[in-house]
């Protein structure tokens, strides 16, 4: 069955689910292989740091970088190079406003909890920058969006590398989901502030 199929017969609600459940199950993943691959669960605590400077330079201004090149990407490519069978479009689209902030603040943990706290402190940069592009695996047959995903994965991934700080990287990485969420809301919501 084709992906676009596959989207046709799942709701809205069935796919905010769906993503909120993977989501849970990255931090449960991190959460159980830290068990086994940290010394001690408090190792947590050696990649949480409140630097304001590091989370506006590092975080802050990256995250707005990276939105600003993607939308001017959008603008200067063909809409198929971007098509992702309407997957974030369906999701974004059918949040609030507040539910986005919700959602990719969960993204933006779960992620950077799995990816960069446990996958790149214990395995490395190089790996854990390549599974995270591998599990975005529904861009596979869309080069524009792979080859976007895997510059991505390893722009966070050397962010975390420059700070070994998860506030950085997750602010990052919300930045970019919250931002370009809105986008599409806006764009193909309505954009009522429902």
């Amino acid at each position: 069955m084709q992906q676009n199929e596959l989207m046709e017969q799942i709701s809205n609600k069935d796919l905010k689910k769906s993503l909120i459940l993977s989501q849970i199950l990255f931090i449960g993943l991190a959460l159980l292989l830290s068990l086994f691959l940290f010394s001690s669960f408090t190792d947590w605590f050696r990649y949480v740091e409140f630097d304001l400077t590091e989370i506006i330079y590092y975080g802050i201004l990256s995250g707005f970088l990276v939105v600003i090149i993607d939308l001017i990407l959008v603008k200067a490519l063909p809409s198929k190079h971007y098509d992702d069978g309407g997957i974030n479009k369906r999701i974004f689209s059918s949040l609030s406003y507040i539910e986005i902030i919700y959602v990719t603040f969960l993204i933006a943990v779960a992620e950077e909890l799995l990816f960069r706290g446990v996958l790149q402190t214990v395995f490395g940069y190089m790996l854990a920058s390549t599974i995270f592009a591998v599990v975005h695996f529904r861009y596979l047959n869309k080069p524009v969006l792979f080859v976007s995903i895997v510059v991505l994965s390893f722009f966070i991934g050397y962010i975390f590398e420059l700070t070994e700080n998860l506030l950085v990287t997750i602010t990052t990485h919300f930045l970019i989901d919250f931002l370009l969420g809105v986008v599409i809301r806006y764009r193909y919501g309505g954009g009522s502030s429902r």
